[in-house]
């Protein structure tokens, strides 16, 4: 009796265990979990790199930079404020095109003068100010339905450069904004911008640099312009102490206006080709006479960017 109830008991444990693990589950459990878990087998690609206007991530040598000078609203500060964004942007490209080679693309360019020297210290005794932002986008806008370069340029009065610059740093962030660094306007304590020429030092610039290489690198930019203006040795001292990085092409840029026997003497006399890109300014009322593209190419050292003011 007891052995038969034990072997029933027993065979009813077996069939209700039995039951028990074949039976569906009602509720999320630990195994459908799991599976959610489970990598996919393919991943969304990675984002496009950021590229320069007509492509590419490196300026020189694949492109030369022809470029229009100036801010916008007056033609008194350069060519590129003459007329319309639209109509400096037409005049920009038709003017590049000439210096189309087979060996190098051309890639037209705004430069901007956002932040400007006055002759009058202002409420913040600077001798200098920031055009507003929707000026400066007004003009980015146009240049990027261009596919131009747009180049952020600096006189910043009595300020230092690094002051001057931070300020645009939003646009710097972007990948087809460059800098432009005009000695000319760069004021020690007591000076007046237009009364004396300006001048940098080396240790100012690189701070600036330094600054800009490390923005391109964490923000995975490509390579920016940058442009050193000066038209005497005594602009910028100690030119060969300027910090060169992978992430910036960095331009020594010859602005001296006149007779083309001054220009070239300027040009030959403080051209330093082993540390930096070439660049030359043309002056279309201040130059007698306008140097043409074929002898501008014909240069040696031949210049990369050229700019019109």
């Amino acid at each position: 009796m007891d052995g038969r109830l034990g072997t029933a008991a027993g065979a009813a444990l077996l069939v209700i265990t039995m039951a028990g693990c074949g039976a569906p589950r009602e509720a999320a459990g630990p195994p459908q979990q799991a599976a959610h878990l489970v990598p996919p087998t393919s991943s969304a690609p990675p984002p496009p790199q950021k590229e320069l206007p007509l492509g590419g991530r490196t300026v020189f040598p694949h492109y030369r930079v022809v470029a229009y000078y100036g801010t916008g609203g007056t033609p008194a500060l350069g060519v590129l404020g003459q007329g319309s964004p639209e109509q400096a942007a037409d005049a920009i490209d038709k003017a590049a095109q000439q210096f189309a080679t087979p060996d190098r693309t051309v890639q037209p360019a705004m430069e901007f003068i956002a932040t400007v020297a006055d002759d009058y210290p202002g409420p913040d005794g600077a001798y200098s100010h920031q055009v507003e932002m929707a000026e400066v986008q007004r003009y980015l806008d146009v240049a990027r339905q261009h596919h131009q370069l747009f180049i952020v340029d600096v006189q910043p009065g009595s300020r230092d450069f690094m002051s001057a610059v931070r300020p645009w740093r939003d646009l710097l962030a972007q990948p087809d904004v460059g800098l432009a660094l005009d000695a000319e306007w760069r004021m020690d304590p007591g000076e007046v911008p237009g009364s004396v020429i300006g001048h940098v030092g080396a240790p100012e610039v690189n701070q600036v640099l330094d600054w800009l290489a490390d923005l391109t690198r964490t923000a995975d930019l490509p390579q920016k312009v940058v442009v050193l203006h000066m038209f005497r040795a005594s602009m910028v001292t100690d030119l060969q102490g300027i910090a060169e990085h992978p992430e910036l092409a960095l331009v020594q840029h010859l602005d001296g206006f006149g007779g083309v026997e001054t220009k070239m003497d300027i040009y030959h006399a403080i051209a330093a080709p082993e540390k930096f890109h070439m660049g030359f300014k043309l002056f279309y009322t201040q130059d007698h006479p306008l140097l043409g593209a074929p002898d501008v190419l014909g240069m040696r050292p031949q210049p990369e960017f050229v700019s019109y003011q």
